[in-house]
């Protein structure tokens, strides 16, 4: 709906223009202005706001359904549909309202009252919102409807299917007679496999676009992560909206107060996608599609009358309230109060289902009743007469499994509210904050967080930045992915050799089973400054502990080969290694291959050995009749070679066959590698630093236990950060290892800080946690006392080894014959904007000339002094001369664009001048 000049209009992708609203009203059959009036509303401010919309009618001369159908028919953007019967205009109007304007509020046999009343509500609310400012918020959580991948694929499917058999019906009526039935079900079969294939490639690509039907979508479907557990856990939760990332709004990107306990405040990258990519915090469910006959029958049996009953005037009386049905009007009612609580107490009674929501909006006199799919919704403990319905009791039978979650459901003890029926509510956070107005108690504060961020100890004592890092981090962290990792032949797998527990864990750790599957280990650090190495954040290393495994992963790739069979009876084949003559052994190169000419497991393979020795004949097309083909076929080698800077041992390999018949074999390739300099490390509190050096433990300080450090860390990494938490977790896991227990780090809780250090003192430790401790250089005690003890640190996969990367001279673009881009291409090293900034700024101006175009791409051009164009071999094709044409070395790029300009018409000349020394 839009206003224009105070009139409304309705607006839809079918009409060629903007038709006013009081057209529409009088098509869909209220041919009376005085009902159109007494159903928008009967109020001075908003009678005078709709009367030039009235007006427009008069103007048009439109008094009758058939004129206002005939005038919507003129406007109707025409359909070009093959088959069917022909449509008068006016048949084509009716429709269209009936169909396709307002969608969602059914027209049986052309009884429009129904989307009368609906469009009179539009138009009150757009009048009022207009004086009183009662605009609603599109970002409100209580609006948002997600998206389940399953119904969302459901839905496809049953479109697609749709579209299928209405495509096949045509084919059969049009082209089919009846003798060629069994043709036809060939021609169906065929059709079905090609849907099939469609599908398979649309959902393990996630690009959705099926050519037959013209849909097109990306994303629908997403390959889920199994870096870690975590990251797969992250993915599972992931809500990713379909807003484009590129606008810089920030509206969709903040955190809204309607989040809160649905979508985890930290969990969101960092960058353009900020804020658009979320996750769900612990408890929340998203609710499925459900049947509302029973709700209908339930609302009007408790009053709620039937809207095709009134004559629209009881719409906006001040104590009748609307009543909505997922988005329907259902009817209006007097006593909203008892509807609403009626509808309550039904339903914490099991008689209806409990994910069916009812919530009142007292500004628009409106009570909503929700029970359809996509919508966000947590539990709450139900508190009756200011105690919660919930007693030890109940939790003792929990605990020894009487109980389980379903009877507190049944029972009315606990009961699940969205984002809407939450406004109505009054909840208390703990037990003693309970007061007269209290209807409803969190189960668990910490868990309006979700996974990722849950993983994190004492959350609340950081600076929230630092949570949204270790959100994104922890998804990077190597550790154990499952069980069944070593019989996996992943792309890319790393794991962890020795992961274990953090000593201090969150209740969400033990809810999620993130123990079972750890990615990191308990580190003892000294927060100190060792050298200057550790400045901006590296970390210094004790050799001795990456000896004892400290940090050591392991990282599985895989090779593939598969053997095809061809059209002229040709197949691929796998030769036996390649003997030496001399010494009747096999070549370097097939060194590792068995007598099947595949690679055998345990053996080491080195960059350019081949993995398995693969031939595949010259000529795999069928040949024509009448050419000479030889009787045997000639092949060709084409090994699968190992690539890689570093060695790699064959872990297993696997001889199956794929989807088409063909064999195929994969290779698993594993190397163990131990932390090096620059390899990627973090705490639980966002805190990444690399390692900067690896220090012999005879040099490493040592505290009067003899205990050495794993790790040093640089102590300014704390004041700016503020990871408060950091401090708290080294504290509490250095208690627990003296006790043999480990503490707690949950949210809003865990064990505190007085108890932590009183444990410290009991076993004769400084309660602040420091220590004294002894230079492994000098000997000497150190001046300051040493913050030590245990904390959770994870190996990152960003390792140097990936990433090193160097090059003297190599491939060049043959555009511009400028060097390639990326290591994976042998790239070079971009000297970008800023660094030539620095450059200028030093005043080394012939080494800018060197890196911009001798080490890049110096190119001889002739250029003609007289016209300042570019010849050719000395000559001006312009000039038709050689006097005047001068050599000089410019970059190919620059050359480029003057050829570039010239394309269009556009002349750039060089002006030469004579240089004297």
């Amino acid at each position: 709906m839009v206003v224009k000049q105070g009139r409304f209009y309705l607006r839809h992708n079918t009409l060629s223009e903007d038709i006013p609203i009081a057209i529409i009203f009088k098509a869909m059959g209220v041919e009376s202005d005085q009902e159109i009036v007494q159903m928008i509303g009967t109020e001075e401010h908003v009678m005078a706001a709709f009367a030039p919309s009235l007006e427009e009618c008069q103007k048009a001369q439109i008094f009758t359904q058939m004129q206002a159908l005939k005038y919507i028919g003129n406007k109707v953007r025409r359909q070009r549909m093959w088959g069917g019967p022909k449509k008068t205009k006016m048949e084509e109007a009716r429709e269209l309202l009936a169909s396709t304007i307002l969608t969602h509020v059914l027209v049986k046999e052309f009884n429009f009252r129904a989307k009368c009343i609906y469009t009179a509500v539009m138009v009150r609310r757009v009048i009022l919102a207009q004086g009183e400012n009662k605009v609603d918020d599109r970002d409100y959580y209580g609006n948002k409807r997600l998206e389940l991948a399953g119904q969302l694929l459901s839905l496809l499917f049953e479109d697609l299917f749709k579209k299928f058999n209405s495509e096949l019906k045509k084919i059969a009526d049009q082209v089919i007679p009846k003798q060629r039935a069994a043709q036809f079900d060939v021609v169906k079969h065929m059709r079905q496999d090609q849907i099939t294939n469609g599908m398979v490639n649309a959902i393990s690509t996630g690009n959705w676009s099926l050519k037959r039907f013209k849909m097109d979508r990306q994303g629908v479907t997403q390959v889920l992560s199994r870096l870690s557990y975590i990251s797969a856990l992250g993915m599972m939760t992931r809500i990713s909206s379909q807003f484009e990332k590129t606008r810089k709004v920030s509206g969709p990107r903040s955190l809204q107060p309607s989040q809160w306990g649905m979508l985890c405040p930290s969990d969101t990258p960092e960058g353009e996608a900020c804020g658009l990519v979320k996750n769900l915090a612990l408890m929340t469910h998203i609710t499925t599609d459900m049947e509302d006959g029973p709700i209908i029958k339930l609302a009007s049996n408790l009053g709620v009358e039937d809207v095709n009953l009134l004559c629209g005037e009881e719409l906006s009386y001040p104590n009748v309230f609307l009543v909505f049905l997922n988005g329907n009007i259902l009817g209006v009612i007097r006593d909203h109060q008892k509807l609403v609580h009626t509808f309550r107490i039904m339903r914490r009674a099991g008689y209806i289902n409990e994910f069916v929501s009812i919530s009142t909006n007292l500004s628009d006199r409106c009570v909503y009743i929700s029970s359809d799919g996509g919508r966000l919704c947590r539990p709450y403990i139900v508190v009756k007469k200011q105690k919660p319905a919930v007693t030890n009791k109940h939790m003792e039978e929990l605990a020894q499994g009487y109980r389980n979650f379903e009877d507190f459901l049944h029972e009315g003890l606990v009961e699940y509210l969205d984002v809407n029926e939450e406004n109505d509510c009054n909840i208390a956070l703990y037990e003693h904050t309970i007061n007269k107005d209290t209807t409803h108690l969190e189960i668990e504060p910490f868990t309006l967080l979700g996974v990722c961020a849950g993983l994190i100890p004492y959350p609340h004592h950081n600076q929230s930045p630092r949570n949204t890092y270790q959100c994104a981090m922890g998804k990077q962290a190597m550790g154990t992915i499952g069980y069944n990792q070593r019989n996996r032949i992943d792309t890319l797998m790393y794991l962890l050799a020795y992961p274990q527990k953090p000593m201090v864990k969150t209740k969400t750790i033990e809810l999620i089973d993130f123990e079972k599957l750890p990615a990191g280990q308990n580190a003892t650090v000294a927060v100190m400054s060792y050298s200057g190495y550790d400045i901006e954040d590296a970390l210094v290393l004790n050799k001795a502990s990456l000896d004892r495994g400290f940090g050591r992963c392991l990282v599985y790739k895989n090779a593939k080969c598969t053997l095809k069979r061809y059209t002229n009876q040709t197949f691929d084949k796998v030769m036996g290694p390649m003997l030496d003559a001399a010494t009747r052994k096999p070549i370097w190169r097939h060194e590792i291959l068995d007598a099947d000419g595949i690679c055998s497991p345990g053996e080491k393979v080195e960059n350019k050995q081949v993995l398995v020795n693969k031939s595949m004949p010259t000529v795999t097309q069928t040949p024509l009749e009448g050419s000479n083909v030889p009787q045997q076929p000639q092949y060709k080698d084409v090994p699968v070679t190992y690539k890689g800077a570093t060695d790699s041992y064959i872990e297993k390999v696997m001889i199956s066959s794929n989807a088409e018949d063909a064999f195929l074999i994969k290779m698993l390739l594993r190397q163990t590698r131990r932390p090096e300099i620059g390899d990627k490390f973090s705490s639980r509190h966002g805190q990444k630093g690399v390692c900067g050096l690896i220090v012999p433990q005879e040099d490493m300080p040592f505290c009067d236990t003899g205990i050495c450090p794993d790790i040093i860390m640089n102590p300014h990494g704390f004041p700016s950060r503020m990871t408060v938490g950091k401090l708290i977790e080294l504290l509490a896991g250095k208690a627990g290892v003296l006790d043999g227990r480990f503490h707690y780090g949950t949210a809003f809780g865990g064990s505190k800080v007085k108890d932590v250090c009183e444990d410290l003192i009991r076993h004769g430790y400084n309660y602040l946690g420091k220590d004294y401790v002894t230079s492994g250089i000098t000997g000497e005690p150190l001046e300051a006392y040493i913050y030590f003890g245990p904390v959770y640190y994870q190996k990152l996969k960003h390792m140097v080894l990936d990433k090193m990367h160097a090059r003297a001279r190599g491939p060049r673009a043959v555009l511009t014959r400028q060097p390639t881009e990326g290591r994976s291409r042998d790239g070079g090293l971009r000297l970008g904007e800023m660094e030539r900034d620095c450059l200028i700024g030093y005043g080394a101006s012939m080494l800018l000339l060197e890196r911009l175009m001798i080490s890049s791409d110096a190119f001889e051009v002739d250029v003609c002094g007289q016209c300042g164009l570019l010849g050719y071999s000395g000559w001006c094709h312009y000039c038709k001369s050689s006097c005047h044409v001068s050599s000089l070395r410019i970059p190919y790029a620059c050359k480029l664009l003057f050829q570039e300009l010239q394309s269009m018409n556009i002349i750039p000349r060089l002006k030469l001048a004579k240089y004297n020394e």
